[in-house]
């Protein structure tokens, strides 16, 4: 892995330990016997629940970018 990755990858679980509610995607919205719980009420929200999900860890990485860029560029202007 190049040093770069590492650092963003760092970062990234940096980061990740500093959410306090961290949440996971919901598997899959189908059971065995077809949709149950909430996604048989509304499988709309099932899919809008993990896409916020996602988003919020795209968040993350895009801030761990844009950190170690800040950092990167600190050290190289010495």
């Amino acid at each position: 892995m190049s040093d770069r990755r590492q650092r963003i990858h760092e970062l990234v679980l940096a980061l990740l330990a500093q959410q306090s509610d961290l949440e996971l995607l919901d598997g899959d919205a189908t059971g065995p016997a077809g949709l149950s719980g909430f996604a048989a009420r509304d499988p709309g929200s099932w899919l809008e629940r993990n896409r916020r999900v996602v988003q919020r860890y795209q968040a993350l990485v895009r801030s761990a970018l844009t950190l170690d860029a800040l950092v990167d560029q600190e050290v190289g202007s010495d």
